[in-house]
C-alpha cells in the first residue's frame, strides 16, 4: 500500500493518522517532491477507476492560471490533463492511496481510508 501525501494538508496527516492506528502497511510518496510520471498517473487513474479531471484541484491558483476550468473533459484532452497533473502536482488530489489489492481510493475520509484497508 502506497499513500501520496503532501505533508502540510491536514486530509493526508489525518489519514496517516488512521493507517497508524489500524496498523497498516504503507509506504509514504510525498508527490509535491517525488512528482509522479504521466505513466503512473495514467496507472493511479486506472485503479481509481477516475479520469485525470476528477482528481484535479480546480480551485488551486494554479488551475486558474492554466484554465482548467474552459477545458475540454473527454477522451481528446485526457493527455493534455495528465501532462498537467504531472507538471503541476499541487493540482493532484490528495491523499490517494493505492490498496493491496490494485485498487486505490482517495482518501478524504476516514471511511475512504477505511475502505483501502479492507481491501
Amino acid at each position: 500500500m502506497e499513500i501520496w501525501i503532501n505533508p502540510a494538508c491536514s486530509k493526508c496527516r489525518s489519514a496517516v493518522s488512521l493507517l497508524d492506528a489500524e496498523g497498516a502497511d504503507y509506504t509514504v510518496r510525498r508527490y509535491l517532491e517525488d512528482v509522479p510520471s504521466p505513466d503512473e498517473i495514467r496507472a493511479v487513474l486506472g485503479r481509481l477507476g477516475l479520469e485525470p479531471w476528477d482528481i484535479t484541484r480546480t480551485g488551486e491558483a494554479e488551475a486558474k492560471e492554466l484554465g482548467l476550468a474552459d477545458w475540454p473533459r473527454d477522451a481528446d484532452a485526457r493527455d493534455r490533463w495528465i501532462t498537467a497533473l504531472a507538471e503541476h502536482p499541487k493540482l493532484i488530489q490528495r491523499p490517494i492511496i493505492t490498496a493491496d489489492d490494485g485498487t486505490a481510493v482517495v482518501g478524504r475520509t476516514d471511511e475512504a481510508v477505511r475502505d483501502a484497508l479492507g481491501r
